[in-house]
């Protein structure tokens, strides 16, 4: 999951973000409102964790900007404002989630893989390809029953690509989502190459069809009508 953080408590934001990055996420935080926009200008996010109650702005404003134009991205408000207005107002604007301070980061973290399974794959803790089986609580990835070793940003990438099956996915698009914004600094992608490849070669060796092809120039798609 590629997770922007909106949080102006640089404490919370930081622990937020520690935390999901050990849960396997890819973060980026912002501080304030034209730091939220600016990133969701430059960037796609899986999932916003987004305060209300921002020092220039309410992140209610954010809300409505991403429900307008980015459906691609999940919502989850996080605020101290724990009233029912509050929350209707936040749920009624297109949150998928609201959740009041102070809060386990354990729910957090629940929270949001609800929303991202719900988002992608129907609400459902395992995901079914044809011959491919993850099931995302577990981290256990199989083919055809036979379970496959994959390293951490192998298995994200073959998430990655069951999210989004039949799109074209740049090599820019992989690599930020797998590493992160900063990436977009790098003179190249082509490392890119080397984790699909070993993906590849991966799934096919355990008996499945090799779904994810080239489009040169361009990147990679998960291309569903191979047979």
């Amino acid at each position: 999951m590629k997770i922007l953080i909106v949080e102006d408590n640089y404490e919370l934001s930081e622990t937020v973000q520690n935390y999901m990055e050990q849960e396997g996420a890819v973060c980026t935080t912002a501080y304030s409102k034209s730091d939220a926009m600016e990133a969701l200008g430059a960037f796609v996010y899986d999932l916003v964790v987004l305060d209300i109650m921002l020092p220039d702005g309410s992140g209610l404003d954010i809300l409505t900007h991403i429900k307008k134009v980015m459906h691609e991205t999940g919502v989850l408000v996080v605020s101290a404002k724990d009233s029912l207005d509050d929350k209707l107002d936040g749920l009624n604007l297109g949150a998928d989630d609201y959740i009041t301070k102070p809060f386990h980061l354990s729910e957090l973290n629940a929270r949001l893989k609800s929303i991202y399974r719900r988002r992608n794959f129907g609400g459902k803790n395992e995901i079914i390809f044809n011959e491919i089986s993850i099931n995302v609580d577990t981290f256990e990835v199989q083919v055809l029953e036979k379970s496959l070793v994959l390293t951490k940003k192998e298995y994200e990438l073959l998430i990655y690509f069951l999210a989004n099956k039949d799109r074209a996915l740049t090599k820019q698009s992989i690599a930020e989502h797998l590493w992160g914004d900063h990436v977009d600094l790098y003179d190249s992608f082509d490392f890119i190459y080397q984790h699909i490849k070993n993906l590849r070669r991966k799934i096919t060796a355990a008996g499945s069809r090799d779904y994810i092809t080239t489009i040169y120039g361009v990147g990679y798609r998960f291309n569903t009508s191979v047979s």
